[in-house]
């Protein structure tokens, strides 16, 4: 008896750059059929699909047209982060369930709007963090939890390229609403996070500079007139339950890194190093980590221990997008939720506003 596989029809929302990680992943997937999507670049899909030799894929420049006519199952929004919430909730609104590029939002307000819609809808939305599939980032989660190192109370984590500027989108402030801080410091933000299991941030006090962005010795002449946006930021945040989180990310800096990642407990400490120390692009934690070693007493003397890791060998954006599918098809809950990611969106959104205003500030979540 022969049986006729139900596919799971799937749109991209913005053919740029990250769309073609998001299409190799679903074209290695035999219950997923790719039916179309939208660029507001005329062409720009048609030329997306064509590269991948899908001829009946439809393209579209106006996304809200793409969803009436196709009515996706779900879609992968892969646009500039100014825009992730509009099309989210568009998406939502349509009947989609939706993978969206990190960062979430540029805004908490757009976040939360998110967070509403997708409740009001039914549908699930699950945030793009790929390094939650590294088995050294799982690893280190379960180091944490573990309770191995007693009551975890002071945190450093960001790391930063020496050189590591990128162009397109990225370095204007009306597409991307920031820079470093979103771009990679959120990886950075959630591999804590994460680890520790969300706890609410309460506040933020935070710096940022745009030093190197700016500068044609450091960018190209074209992008540094066209940067608006930080290329290196700072922050020091209190969490709830007395957690202090010291965090610093870069794209461009004179140092190699701005350190590992470290937790501080009152029974042990952990320490992560980043993957590639050596290169100016290493250490921003977007993909795996180094060396992780445990810091401990035994016998009353202060040790050591190398914490052994296997080799990170996942295609952790396969497994991003994969996770999703099988979410969706096996009526499971969002595998990176956006009740954990508002978190990590709100701590971007009280950088930015400490930043500009130069003092404190608290951050206030809605529960929904």
């Amino acid at each position: 008896m022969n049986f006729t596989m139900n596919k799971l029809r799937i749109a991209i929302i913005g053919t740029g750059g990250i769309a073609n990680a998001h299409i190799n992943a679903y074209l290695q997937m035999e219950d997923v059929e790719i039916v179309g999507g939208s660029d507001i670049i005329p062409g720009k899909a048609r030329a997306f699909f064509d590269r991948y030799n899908l001829p009946d894929a439809r393209d579209f420049e106006d996304t809200e047209e793409m969803l009436r006519t196709l009515k996706p199952d779900a879609v992968s929004v892969c646009t500039y982060n100014s825009t992730h919430a509009v099309c989210a909730i568009a998406a939502l609104r349509a009947g989609c369930h939706v993978l969206l590029e990190k960062p979430m939002t540029v805004t908490l307000e757009d976040a939360q709007e998110i967070r509403r819609v997708e409740k009001e809808t039914g549908k699930i939305v699950t945030i793009g963090f790929q390094p939650r599939y590294d088995g050294r980032m799982k690893k280190i989660k379960e180091i944490v939890q573990s309770g191995k190192l007693g009551k975890i109370y002071y945190i450093q984590t960001g790391g930063g390229r020496r050189r590591g500027i990128p162009g397109s989108t990225f370095i204007e402030k009306q597409y991307a609403g920031v820079g470093a801080l979103a771009d990679i410091g959120c990886y950075s933000l959630d591999m804590v996070l994460n680890a520790l299991g969300y706890p609410k941030p309460l506040t933020v006090s935070a710096v940022s500079y745009d030093y190197f962005g700016k500068n044609p010795k450091y960018n190209s002449e074209e992008d540094a007139k066209r940067f608006s946006v930080d290329d290196f930021c700072g922050a020091f945040i209190r969490l709830e339950g007395g957690i202090t989180l010291d965090f610093r990310m870069s794209w461009a800096m004179h140092m190699d890194t701005t350190g590992s990642t470290i937790f501080l407990g009152t029974d042990a400490g952990l320490k992560v190093e980043p993957a590639n120390p050596e290169s100016l692009w290493g250490g921003a934690w977007d993909g795996s980590c180094g060396n992780v070693t445990l810091f401990h007493d035994e016998f009353g003397e202060p040790t050591s221990t190398p914490i052994p890791l296997h080799d990170a060998k996942e295609d952790r954006f396969f497994l991003k997008c994969r996770s999703f599918v099988d979410a969706v098809e096996q009526n499971l809950p969002a595998p990176i939720p956006t009740s954990q990611i508002i978190y990590n969106q709100a701590i971007i959104d009280g950088i930015i506003r400490s930043a500009e205003c130069g003092h404190e500030v608290e951050i206030h979540v809605e529960e929904i």
